[in-house]
């Protein structure tokens, strides 16, 4: 794929990604139905979504995971790099949505510089 399309996807993909994260924050996580229902109910499957994702805000693990993908891709050469500088990307944003921004930030910064980064050009004699 071209680099050019491949930019436009990522695009598309962090739009969508951004638009998901803030659905599942206001419509999930502070959503007032669901608190009545997941105390009447706990086994019910988003009660259960509902739960494991507020652990995982906590223990800040989507941030950190973005932070760790973003941190290798800043050093790892070629197009390993950039791929992984997507998940890092991707990983960013909802963790910039979902309450840890604080890390998220840095992650979301890593990752655009890496994708942004010039290839290198090998010298042909």
């Amino acid at each position: 794929m071209p680099r050019r399309s491949s930019i436009v996807a990522l695009v598309i993909a962090a739009l969508a990604c951004v638009v998901a994260s803030y659905a599942l924050r206001y419509l999930l996580m502070e959503g007032d139905q669901w608190v009545g229902r997941c105390v009447d109910d706990p086994g019910l499957l988003a009660c259960q979504v509902r739960g494991t994702l507020g652990w995982m805000i906590h223990l800040r693990i989507i941030a950190l995971t973005a932070l760790g993908c973003a941190l290798l891709a800043f050093v790892v050469p070629g197009v390993w790099g950039w791929r992984l500088a997507v998940p890092g990307l991707l990983l960013g944003v909802p963790a910039l949505a979902l309450y840890t921004a604080s890390l998220a930030v840095f992650a979301v910064v890593l990752a655009l510089l890496r994708l942004v980064r010039a290839p290198a050009v090998t010298a042909t004699h």
